[in-house]
């Protein structure tokens, strides 16, 4: 489960560095808090980091859980997959939001085959 709890610290370090660079976008296009519009590239890192956080909320648990049920290194390895998805959805996004689709579908099929792995994972203990 190493490998596991290394992914899952660099995606909650990736969505740090994200919020930062909402910070930074903040003081730079003076969008003052509690703001979340303003200049377009303030709203673009700021849907790149509300966005990963939403995702955040089902990849956590189902990264654990496919590690625990299945496979952690299989689990890592796609959780590996979706940090990097991330990031190129981020890269995409903040250059052109019609650039985010493959960052987007990558990191969300991640989480989908996280949870469906977990899930027939625990499923499958029920029945033994």
């Amino acid at each position: 489960m190493q490998w596991t709890a290394l992914v899952v610290l660099l995606a909650v370090l990736q969505y740090m560095v994200f919020g930062m660079m909402v910070g930074r976008a903040r003081m730079r296009y003076q969008v003052a808090a509690p703001a979340t519009v303003g200049h377009p590239q303030f709203e673009r890192l700021f849907r790149v980091h509300y966005n990963t956080l939403e995702l955040l909320v089902a990849f956590i648990p189902s990264i654990w859980l496919f590690g625990l049920y299945l496979d952690p290194r299989w689990g890592a390895g796609i959780g590996a997959l979706f940090v990097l998805g991330r990031a190129v959805y981020a890269f995409g996004y903040i250059r052109a939001p019609q650039r985010r689709e493959v960052g987007a579908m990558m990191s969300f099929a991640c989480v989908a085959v996280l949870l469906g792995g977990a899930l027939f994972g625990v499923v499958r203990l029920l029945w033994e």
